[in-house]
C-alpha cells in the first residue's frame, strides 16, 4: 500500500496509534496506563538533594521525581514540574521545571517571552502572516509562543483557535494558586500524539480492527524480535541490557572488501527507526563490523543525518578504544517489549 496512513486503534484495552508509510510501519505510540504521560504536569514538592550530582528528589502524586539543575530549590519548596520523559522499572521520574504547553500548531514557552517561528518556514509572506496571527492571538500574554513548522499554509482561524487553547490551558496551570501536592495537567494519550506530531498529508483511520487490517499486529510481531535485516544481506541485533542497548552489525553472506562499510551505512540509516519503534533510549552501544579508519567520518556524518530526522533527542558521542560507537538517547517512550510483555 502507497502512501501515508494513520491508523488509532488500540492494543488490548490500550490505545495506541501507528504510522503506516508505503506499507511499512514508520512510527508508533503506545499509552502507558501504569506510568505517568510524557507532558503531565505537578505541582511538586521539594524532598532531598543529592549531593554531588546537583539534582533533587521531589515528591508528586504519583511517586519520587527527580529534577536537575535545582539552583535556590530547598526542601519543602512548591514547584510545578513537567514529565519530559520515562524512568526506568523502579527509579524515579525524569521531570524538568521548564514547562511547555504543546499543540498540533503552537507552543507556548512561559519561560521563554517573545514570538517565533518555525526556521523551516522561509517564505517570508507567509512568515508575516503567521506573525499577524500571532500578534492578534497572544493580545500581550507575558508568555513566549513558537509557531511549528506544520503552519505553513494552515487555516489562519485553526492556527488562532490552537494557540486560544494552549493559552487557556498556560494560564489556569500557572495561576492556579494552591498549595497541595496535585496533577494539574495530563500529558496527551496516543491519538492525540498522532494528530499532534505526525502532520503530512495521511489517510486517517480509526475503526477498530485497523491495526489488523492494515499489517500492523504483523510488523509487532518482528519488533519483538531481536534482530534487524539491512540492505545487502547485512543485519543488525538490538538486545537490552540492564545497563545499556547493545548493537551489533553483521555483514551476512558478504565477503566482499567493502562488506563492512555497506553493513555499517545501513546501520546508520536504520537505527532510529529501530530504536524509535522499540521505545529505547539510554546509553547505546554500536559494536559495528570491520572497517578502515578512514571510512568513520562518513559513517559519522550518515549516523548524523539519519539521526536530525529523528525527533527523539539523541547525542552521538563517539569512538571508543575499542572502536565501538557510543550515543545518548533520551528516554522519551517506554520500551515496547515491557508494553507488549
Amino acid at each position: 500500500m502507497k502512501g501515508r496512513t494513520i491508523i488509532l486503534d488500540h492494543l488490548g484495552d490500550v490505545e495506541a496509534a501507528a504510522l503506516m508509510v508505503d506499507g511499512r510501519l514508520e512510527d508508533l505510540l503506545v499509552d502507558t496506563p501504569d506510568a505517568p504521560r510524557s507532558g503531565t504536569i505537578y505541582r511538586a514538592i521539594a524532598d532531598r538533594p543529592v549531593k554531588g550530582q546537583g539534582g533533587m528528589f521531589l515528591k508528586t502524586p504519583d511517586g519520587s521525581a527527580f529534577l536537575r539543575q535545582i539552583k535556590g530549590l530547598a526542601p519543602g519548596q512548591r514547584i510545578l514540574v513537567q514529565v519530559s520523559g520515562f524512568a526506568e522499572d523502579g527509579k524515579a521520574l525524569p521531570v524538568t521545571s521548564k514547562l511547555l504547553f504543546k499543540s498540533r500548531y503552537a507552543i507556548i514557552t512561559p519561560d521563554a517571552p517573545g514570538l517565533n517561528i518555525s526556521r523551516s518556514i522561509r517564505d517570508e509572506a507567509e512568515r508575516d502572516r503567521l506573525l499577524e496571527i500571532s500578534h492578534d492571538a497572544m493580545d500581550g500574554a507575558q508568555y513566549g509562543l513558537i509557531l511549528r513548522s506544520c503552519c505553513a499554509g494552515a487555516d489562519g482561524e485553526a492556527i488562532a483557535d490552537d494557540i486560544d487553547a494552549m493559552l487557556e490551558l498556560a494560564r489556569a496551570v500557572l495561576n492556579d494558586d494552591s498549595t497541595e501536592m496535585e496533577t494539574l495537567s495530563e500529558g496527551d494519550g496516543p491519538h492525540v500524539l498522532a494528530w499532534r506530531d505526525w502532520v503530512a498529508p495521511a489517510e486517517i483511520v480509526t475503526e477498530a480492527g485497523g491495526f489488523e487490517d492494515h499489517g500492523v499486529l504483523d510488523a509487532l510481531d518482528t519488533l519483538i524480535e531481536d534482530r534487524v535485516d539491512l540492505s545487502g544481506g547485512a543485519s543488525m541485533y538490538v538486545e537490552t541490557t540492564r545497563a545499556l542497548i547493545a548493537v551489533d552489525v553483521n555483514t551476512g553472506a558478504d565477503v566482499s572488501l567493502a562488506a563492512g562499510v555497506k553493513a555499517n551505512m545501513a546501520c546508520a540509516r536504520a537505527l532510529p527507526r529501530a530504536l524509535r519503534l522499540r521505545g529505547l533510549g539510554g546509553q547505546i552501544v554500536l559494536d559495528l563490523a570491520p572497517m578502515p579508519k578512514k571510512d568513520r567520518r562518513p559513517f559519522e556524518t550518515a549516523l548524523r543525518a539519519a539521526f536530525r530526522a529523528d525527533e527523539v533527542e539523541t547525542t552521538l558521542v563517539g569512538w571508543t578504544p575499542l572502536g565501538h560507537y557510543e550515543l545518548q538517547r533520551k528516554r522519551a517512550r517506554a520500551p515496547l517489549g515491557e508494553i507488549l510483555a
